[in-house]
């Protein structure tokens, strides 16, 4: 199965900390955030999961759902969340996965056999409520998520949804957007009330839709 920008998310049964779920039925109608990791009782992993138990409240003003996947067992994923839940000052509360037989992370394409056979590597995938693949990212087994940008990323999808604009590099919250190009003439005054800077024809800021 194709896994890409605007494909629909595979959909899969698993074990997970929180008991069985059936992913598109988890999701319920939310936007999702899946995570791997290459395996449990690893310190940057251990930073990652207590870094999203801590994002708790950003992520669900933003109707996201994380859930978490690791190639371990059951039993390994909840003797790892007393350790997080210690060194990091935090408290679980997304499920974790347990993938013992790779299955999905297999379906989601997260084992890279020229890194290794077994363990997954960082993937993150933003899912929206259509169940449609909204962002891939893929990190080195070395290298912690920076979380920052996946809320950024959250954000500017939310936002393009919802209004005819597109984001430019290093956007944040509350600043200027830039109006699709494919809108002209009178749909401009129409959805853009508060007007527009013009740079060139196809490049045009404008304040952020509320």
């Amino acid at each position: 199965m194709e896994i890409a920008l605007g494909t629909k998310a595979p959909n899969f049964k698993a074990r997970t900390t929180l008991g069985e779920i059936d992913f598109h039925r988890w999701l319920d109608g939310n936007w999702g955030l899946l995570f791997s990791h290459p395996e449990d009782y690893t310190p940057v992993c251990t930073t990652e999961l207590g870094l999203v138990a801590k994002l708790k409240s950003e992520f669900q003003e933003r109707n996201i759902k994380a859930i978490a996947l690791s190639v371990d067992s059951l039993d390994s994923h909840f003797g790892w969340i007393k350790d997080i839940e210690l060194s990091m000052n935090t408290k679980v509360e997304f499920p974790i996965i347990a993938d013992e037989n790779k299955e999905v992370a297999k379906l989601y394409n997260m084992i890279h056999e020229h890194v290794s056979d077994n363990s997954t590597v960082r993937s993150v995938f933003i899912i929206g409520p259509d169940k449609r693949i909204r962002l891939i990212l893929t990190y080195p087994m070395a290298v912690g998520r920076n979380f920052d940008e996946i809320i950024r990323v959250i954000d500017a999808l939310q936002l393009t949804e919802k209004h005819s604009v597109v984001t430019p590099a290093n956007w944040k919250q509350d600043e200027e957007v830039i109006i699709s190009p494919h809108l002209m003439g009178d749909e401009l005054e129409a959805q853009f009330p508060n007007g527009y800077k013009e740079v060139t024809n196809y490049l045009r800021y404008t304040p952020k839709p509320n």
